[in-house]
């Protein structure tokens, strides 16, 4: 659940900024060498010293913060936040277009994925470390509004002398968790900041109701995800008879027959699809669809059949048709989608990501945008590929459907492995 309190400023609106600035310094030092302090810091402030001195980090002892840029684009597909993004930066525009202030999204580990503004303050956060890929928790860079943030779970603002290290207090920022609306865990951070004299009360309130309305999205495009999913598995669902729901690839349940109502059921890590334990349903044959998976509780007497995939590359649309014991559907698939899927379906060991790079792009070392591309595909058809290596799961039997004519195989496709193929 969200905190329901308001977020408190730094700066309240009839203080002023250098008055407070110089004061918030005096407690600053005073503290840190362990005198008698003129005031004391707001607790959100206190408390964050206090678990930062708990742990010995140096207030003047500045280092740049870890960058982890290998994999940036992945991890921005995996946070979450992807589908927020551009509202995000739409809601902020007003912050930010005065070019005082930056715009910085985090994820659930304080890591940089996006941030944005005018060139003048992009420098100024070059020189903290402040890039994407940076890792920006409390750890790393002491009190700072994204790692505040998401120690305290609440949205926060840090003002000049109230940031722990002390080469940032030059700086004010704002920043408020996102959470994922399904479960109320804490997915990502919306931040911005900017040199100190730019401080503006009302900009953490700001701030947190983006975030708030981030999360209003999220919301709904599960909403839409489920209805989809409920779309594809109703007709299924009628077919079967017997007790079956359909979820999504993280187990919400998307429709429902002969079974008491569930909001959620616990999928296991591996075995799918198969015929799996399923609490508290018990023993279950689960089949793959779009965007989730087919759940029946199993005839233990009968033995699980196999699903059938027919990747259909004849001539027009590659699509995907997946045939189960309880039912059927067809996709149609992009053209990347189908190379990838032909590769493994021609490779029965599996290829691990350096190999697909090869068969994709004729270069080994993008990994990186392979696994980003096998993200994609792995959410939308899930269960149908499995990893280390990619491979087709040991359930599913695959049949390709070439074109007669092998030289119009994929025909837009500029990738080895389809060229190798038409030969």
């Amino acid at each position: 659940m969200a905190d329901s309190s308001a977020p408190e400023p730094a700066v309240s609106s009839g203080e002023d900024p250098r008055r407070y600035a110089m004061l918030l310094s005096a407690v600053y030092d005073a503290t840190m060498s362990g005198d008698r302090a003129p005031a004391r810091p707001r607790s959100v402030i206190e408390e964050s010293w206090n678990r930062l001195r708990a742990k010995g980090i140096n207030p003047d002892c500045h280092i740049p913060p870890r960058v982890e840029t290998a994999g940036l684009d992945l991890l921005r597909q995996q946070s979450g936040l992807m589908t927020v993004l551009d509202d995000v930066t739409r809601g902020l525009e007003s912050v930010i277009g005065e070019g005082d202030n930056i715009l910085v999204i985090a994820d659930a580990r304080g890591r940089v994925l996006w941030r944005s503004g005018s060139p003048r303050v992009l420098g100024l956060a070059d020189r903290l470390g402040f890039v994407e890929g940076a890792i920006w928790n409390e750890n790393a860079v002491g009190t700072n509004g994204i790692g505040t943030a998401l120690a305290s779970h609440r949205a926060v603002q840090i003002f000049s002398a109230e940031h722990f290290l002390r080469s940032h207090h030059p700086w004010t920022c704002a920043g408020a968790p996102i959470r994922d609306p399904r479960t109320g865990q804490v997915i990502g951070i919306v931040d911005v900041s900017g040199p100190a004299a730019t401080v503006h009360p009302t900009t953490v309130a700001l701030v947190d109701l983006v975030a708030r309305l981030a999360e209003s999205q999220l919301r709904e495009a599960h909403d839409r995800t489920l209805n989809l999913l409920r779309t594809v598995a109703a007709p299924i669902l009628a077919r079967i008879g017997s007790p079956a729901l359909a979820v999504d690839a993280d187990g919400w349940v998307a429709a429902v027959d002969s079974l008491p109502l569930h909001n959620r059921i616990l999928l296991p890590e591996t075995g799918l699809p198969g015929r799996v334990w399923i609490p508290p349903l018990g023993m279950c044959d689960v089949e793959s669809l779009p965007g989730g998976w087919l759940v029946r509780v199993a005839d233990v007497e009968s033995a699980a059949a196999p699903s059938r995939v027919i990747l259909d590359l004849r001539d027009g649309e590659p699509s995907l048709e997946m045939a189960g014991q309880f039912g059927s559907w067809r996709r149609s698939i992009s053209s990347r989608h189908a190379e990838i899927l032909l590769v493994l379906a021609t490779s029965k060991q599996g290829r691990s990501a350096p190999e697909l790079a090869e068969d994709l792009y004729g270069d080994r070392s993008r990994v990186v945008t392979v696994r980003a591309e096998m993200s994609r595909l792995r959410k939308q058809f899930v269960g149908l590929v499995a990893g280390k290596p990619y491979r087709f799961g040991e359930s599913v039997v695959v049949d390709v459907l070439y074109p007669r004519d092998m030289s119009s195989l994929l025909t837009s496709s500029t990738a080895p492995a389809v060229r190798a193929a038409r030969g």
